[in-house]
Order: C-alpha cells, then structure tokens, then sequence
C-alpha cells in the first residue's frame, strides 16, 4: 500500500507543542522555580518565542498550574494502578512503588520539591494547588489506614490521621534528602519506615493465643 501523505491534524501539532512547552517548563522551574524562572527562559527550550509559548498558556501561571496538574495526574494513576484502593498494608506498599519510580525522575521530584518550598508564601500562586493537594493526600492516606483498621489488619487504637501526616513527611523529608544526596537510597530507607508502620500497627496477638 502507498504510504500515506496525510498531515499531522493541527490538534495534533498543538498537543505536542504543548508537551515540549510543558517539559521545557519543567526543566525551568525545577533548576529555577517559579518566581526564578523566566517565560522567556521555557520558550527557548523548545525552540519557541515568548508569544508562542502564550498561545498554547494564557499566562506563566497557567503554565505552571498545567505542569503541576499533569505531574499531580501521573502520581495519581501509579497509585490508582497499584495496590493503593485495597487500604491496609496493601496501600502502604502501592506508596512504595511511587517512591521507587520517583528515584526514576530526578528532575520531576526536584521541581515538585522548590514548588512547594516556594508555595508557603501567601501570595505564591501554586499556594492554593498544594494546600488542597495535601489535604487530599491526608484524606486518602487516612482512609487508606481506617480500611486496615475496619478489617482488623491494623490495630484500631491508632490515629489513622496522625500516621497519614508522618507518612507523607516521611515521603517528603526523604526526597529532599535523596535530592541534596543522591548516595542517599531513598527507596531503602522509606521500606525500612513502611516496615516499621506495619510493625507499629499490628495487631495485639488474642489473649491465650500463645503468640
């Protein structure tokens, strides 16, 4: 058969240029963040001025809300993929499949970390993603705790909710780490804190069981 002499549909093109802006941008504020990086600094990235970079982004904030939300996105379908709906230690392990595929992305991490560092300010524009992004986390992890609780897998006299906020420091704390130290194994030590959660978790042996 002739090959075909169709051209790529401008929606087509569109996507595409929206996903070389979109990892330009991510290179930018990783190595910037956002109020270092400059528009102009992610339209030379993918071979494009200033004014096309604002045809696809109405503004550098709309930018940086799109690269958040996709990166928000992919974590989301790794957990979702995983373990992580079946609550207990199950989700526990569904988060340490995320921490080993972020030891994968170096780059991705480091501008998810000086984001949020820089969105304690008030008037970050990235302040209202995060705040609503952990409080869902925390939301999530709880529930994902209660599930393990609910079907006896975890002791029930724990704070699910307190123990959702430790995890994620811990998640947090060790990518900062990991990132200022690369030696650091990120994956290893955040197994050794799951064990320890589902050491601290388990359940008390029954009275007369001779556990």
């Amino acid at each position: 058969m002739p090959r075909s002499t169709q051209r790529p549909s401008s929606s087509a093109r569109g996507e595409r240029t929206r996903a070389a802006i979109m990892r330009a941008a991510t290179s930018v504020f990783a190595r910037h963040g956002y109020q270092g990086g400059p528009l102009a600094a992610v339209a030379t990235a993918p071979d494009m001025t200033q004014p096309g970079v604002l045809h696809h982004f109405a503004s550098k904030e709309h930018l940086l809300m799109a690269v958040l939300e996709e990166r928000d996105r992919d974590g989301t379908r790794r957990l979702e993929a995983g373990t992580w709906n079946d609550g207990g230690g199950a989700a526990l392990d569904a988060l340490q499949e995320l921490v080993d595929h972020n030891t994968t992305t170096p780059e991705l991490v480091q501008m998810f970390t000086v984001l949020v560092g820089e969105s304690v300010a008030a008037d970050h524009p990235a302040r209202p993603f995060f705040t609503d992004r952990y409080a869902h986390l925390r939301y999530r992890t709880t529930r994902a705790i209660q599930r393990g609780q609910d079907r006896g897998e975890f002791r029930t006299d724990a704070d699910a909710a307190e123990l959702a906020s430790l995890v994620l420091a811990v998640m947090d704390g060790l990518q900062i780490q990991w990132l200022l130290c690369p030696e650091i194994d990120m994956s290893t030590r955040f197994a050794t804190f799951v064990d320890m959660m589902k050491r601290f978790l388990a359940p008390d042996p029954p009275a007369g069981s001779g556990a």
